[in-house]
């Protein structure tokens, strides 16, 4: 188990980023034009890189399997975006956005990084507002704060509940721009399916058009993975249908690292399944829990009353009594953990699943007397009007119900300071790599990572790798190439010809979903987690043996693109397990049973699990590497939110 480097500058923690930026090394703007860059995925972190390159002068090209750009699913994040402008006065500064940050991640991250994010939070916010985004203003004129889970501060800047929407619009107006000047190329509708490697070197990706069905070759000087991450390996989660850990998990077999991948983030507040057979859960804004109040009832006989009908004596507000100094807006694995318990108590309310009730209420009707009714339709309208679509009542005068589900994933690639992965010349922005956020991501920080990656990050580190290296030409006939393209078309023949094809990949889908949910959601045991390795090795032997790809593969086919997205998360869910097995402790969401206190709170064991769990494939069984988690400037603490 050799240990990783992660080349972080040293010296005073506020003056790395600049000491650093002075030390790379940089491309005369003459000489730019002559290096190809390939960015995979066009959401936050991807858009806002090829507006970035393409304005300093690279040849960008750029894939997403959407049909556009504009759906990616950067646009599904609704509350908010962290920064450190301080407009409320209220103490806070670059220093306790970084403090809050690797607490809320339950100190399982890098000092370095996570301060560099701080650092360029405000920025983000300028370039955002010179963008037009239309951020949410006071009367005064100044840009609008509401407070997120785990900060005793307001630094969340906002558009209504459609914060991550604009975002994006802004980026893709950038990115847009670009390509008019004929500085990036882009195609929507491609799939990336293999990194393809010259000389232990990321070089280009092969690609299937979605459409057509055709498989072709993109060479490059560097790649740049910003694909998001892999919650829908569970199947039933908050990402949308397409969400896949494909392009990510082609890298990992080529010999990038994979750090954290059981580093799961279960969100608290999501719209409760109401049946078995489901295939979507819908996120809730944690912006909710602002001024909404969560409580169930105390009596289990009131569990199928109408709330209303429940007297205020008889609530339980269950997050406020736990935790009184954050109450509602304490991180999201802490309430999570403390929503599952409740239910697991027979406290739960809503449809009965598999012989449970899972669902709390989220209750407005506090604020709404204390604001009115229209004021709180200003803030939060959007929000309650989706609800309402989706489950027939009306917010405003019942309380929503809430559950967990599955919705980020603080695993990823893992990366070094300059956000490059173990592989030469390829490198991984936004929820694609593990960099910032530890064992738990604090609501608010997604968007500010992905634009801090893309706007200000990625575009100097990676002139620095293009600087220093000297690279052959490549082109569609090198060998490498060649072999690359083989891989790909052997692969989608033999998920075309399973020798007794028979079911659907949403079929295998759903078990493999069932198993990660039950061994490695919200809490995990050891026994479990070895039954569970054993299951999806059983469950990815039948699914080449049985896996039912109808059609043909040169034209539009939805079902072999499933079967190959279903397949990769067979492979990551056992690696999920094993990265949990292997960490005998709990931290963030990571929540082993075996180290929990009493009261449900994670025990952290500093002294042998103070690392980034890194993968490095091989056939047989993938090898862990670490890197060494030294806190120079926080001394890690038992987390208190008490």
């Amino acid at each position: 188990m050799s240990n990783l480097y992660a080349n972080e500058p040293t010296g005073p923690l506020e003056s790395r980023w600049e000491k650093h930026l002075f030390n790379l090394s940089l491309i005369a703007p003459q000489n730019r034009k002559k290096h190809k860059i390939i960015v995979v995925g066009t959401g936050l972190a991807g858009a806002s890189l090829c507006a970035t390159l393409g304005e300093a002068g690279y040849q960008v090209s750029s894939f997403c399997f959407q049909d556009s750009p504009r759906r990616a699913h950067s646009i599904a994040a609704q509350g908010g975006i962290n920064a450190t402008k301080n407009y409320q006065n209220d103490g806070d500064s670059v220093w306790r956005l970084f403090y809050d940050t690797i607490k809320g991640g339950d100190f399982r991250a890098r000092e370095s990084n996570v301060y560099r994010l701080a650092e360029l939070s405000g920025n983000i916010i300028d370039q955002a507002v010179a963008q037009g985004v239309p951020f949410a203003r006071e009367y005064s004129g100044y840009l609008a704060n509401r407070s997120f889970g785990g900060t005793q501060v307001s630094r969340t800047f906002y558009a209504r509940g459609q914060t991550g929407q604009q975002l994006l619009l802004g980026a893709y107006q950038a990115h847009s721009r670009q390509l008019e000047n004929d500085n990036v190329s882009h195609q929507s509708r491609a799939e990336m399916l293999e990194l393809i490697m010259v000389d232990d070197k990321a070089r280009g990706v092969i690609v299937r058009d979605l459409i057509s069905g055709e498989i072709s070759a993109h060479t490059a000087d560097c790649v740049i993975l910003c694909t998001g991450g892999y919650s829908n390996a569970f199947y039933l989660s908050t990402n949308a249908k397409g969400c896949n850990t494909s392009a990510t998990w082609r890298a990992y077999k080529q010999g990038a690292y994979f750090a954290n991948p059981s580093f799961t983030q279960i969100h608290p507040t999501c719209v409760p399944p109401t049946g078995e057979n489901q295939s979507k859960l819908t996120l809730m804004s944690e912006s909710l829990r602002n001024d909404g109040r969560i409580w169930a009832p105390k009596n289990i006989e009131d569990c199928t009353k109408n709330p209303a009908d429940i007297k205020e004596e008889d609530r339980d507000y269950f997050l406020e009594r736990m935790y009184p100094a954050f109450a509602n807006l304490v991180p999201r694995d802490v309430a999570s953990r403390a929503v599952k318990h409740i239910c697991d108590q027979g406290h739960g309310v809503g449809s009965k699943i598999h012989g449970q009730r899972l669902g709390v209420y989220l209750d407005f009707s506090a604020i709404i007397e204390k604001l009115g009714l229209e004021a709180v339709a200003e803030k939060y309208g959007n929000l309650f009007d989706m609800y309402s679509s989706i489950t027939g009542e009306d917010p405003y005068q019942t309380p929503m119900k809430i559950y967990p589900a599955p919705h980020y994933t603080m695993g990823g690639l893992w990366v070094d300071y300059n956000l490059m992965t173990t592989i030469e010349g390829l490198f991984a922005g936004g929820e694609a790599n593990f960099s910032d956020h530890g064992a738990n991501r604090l609501g608010a920080s997604a968007l500010m990572q992905g634009l801090a990656d893309g706007y200000f990050i990625l575009p100097k580190t990676v002139a620095n790798y293009l600087a220093n290296s000297s690279l052959a030409d490549v082109d569609d006939t090198h060998p490498q190439v060649v072999q690359s393209l083989k891989t790909v078309k052997d692969r989608i023949h033999q998920l075309m010809n399973a020798p007794a094809p028979k079911h659907s990949p949403e079929y295998f889908h759903q078990k493999l979903g069932k198993v990660l949910w039950e061994a490695c959601g919200m809490s995990r045991e050891a026994d479990r987690l070895n039954q569970a390795i054993g299951e999806i090795a059983e469950l990815e032997s039948q699914f080449w043996q049985n896996i039912k790809v109808t059609g043909v593969d040169q034209d539009l086919n939805q079902t072999l693109e499933r079967a190959g997205r279903v397949a990769d998360f067979i492979e990551l869910g056992k690696l999920m397990c094993q990265d949990a097995l292997m960490r005998e402790e709990s931290c963030g969401a990571h929540a082993r049973v075996e180290y929990l206190s009493e009261s449900g709170e994670a025990k952290r064991d500093d002294d042998d699990f103070s690392f980034v769990g890194a993968w490095e494939y091989k056939p047989e069984q993938p090898m862990l590497r670490k890197e060494q988690l030294n806190y120079e400037f926080i001394e890690p603490t038992v987390r208190n939110y008490k």
